[in-house]
């Protein structure tokens, strides 16, 4: 357990926490707490920073509804440092992004790919919409051209499945997926609610859509 009197502060009586994403493992943001911030954020379960520009307590997500959870603290070998993973409600960035750190400077030549890095570029080609992109093009054209697309694309993958052609089968499920994360992010949808929609479920035994039908 953290003894809060522990840990080294620095001269403005801050100490820097890391916040991760305790099911993906990766780094949403990194924020400034002091002591009253931590015991607000021990006692809540809920992130509490210190804002260094405001100079004011604040609790993250309580003006966006974007809480992060607290799971786990944890100090690092000198006791000047935080790692925080949380679950959180929403985009950790103010400005809509999954993490803050989305702006890379130096990037390994072998692109790292996931569904929450996808799903950044769609919220980033959302707000800021290219020409010629296929993207823009699906949010320009709004939620009926989004439905329709995912309604084909389904469409296809039935078709591919009961052909038992594997490879045409994945390849109809990521154009499917793709479309799907579209009507996600056109409906301010996270990843993180799906995920947390599909653990309270318990999806692989249970049949819910089918026992709220017949009850």
């Amino acid at each position: 357990m953290i003894n809060i009197d522990d840990l080294v502060f620095d001269e403005n009586g801050l100490i820097p926490a890391i916040i991760q994403d305790y099911n993906t493992k990766k780094v949403l943001t990194l924020a400034y707490m002091n002591k009253e911030s931590l015991a607000i954020s021990i006692e809540k379960k809920l992130t509490c920073f210190y804002s260094r520009k405001r100079q004011e307590l604040w609790l993250k997500g309580e003006t966006s509804g974007n809480y992060q959870h607290i799971v786990n603290i944890t100090k690092d070998c000198d006791s000047d440092a935080l790692l925080i993973e949380v679950i959180k409600d929403g985009p950790a960035c103010h400005k809509g992004t999954d993490s803050c750190f989305s702006y890379p400077i130096v990037e390994n030549e072998e692109e790292v790919f996931n569904l929450e890095t996808l799903m950044d570029l769609l919220i980033d080609r959302k707000a800021n919409k290219k020409e010629g992109s296929y993207t823009s093009y699906l949010f320009e054209k709004g939620l009926d051209k989004i439905l329709k697309k995912i309604g084909e694309e389904s469409t296809e993958v039935i078709i591919a499945a009961k052909a038992e052609d594997k490879k045409e089968t994945i390849y109809e499920i990521a154009d499917l997926t793709y479309h799907v994360m579209v009507l996600m992010a056109n409906a301010n949808i996270s990843i993180d609610e799906i995920k947390q929609e599909l653990k309270s479920r318990h999806i692989i035994d249970k049949k819910i859509k089918q026992e709220k039908m017949t009850n």
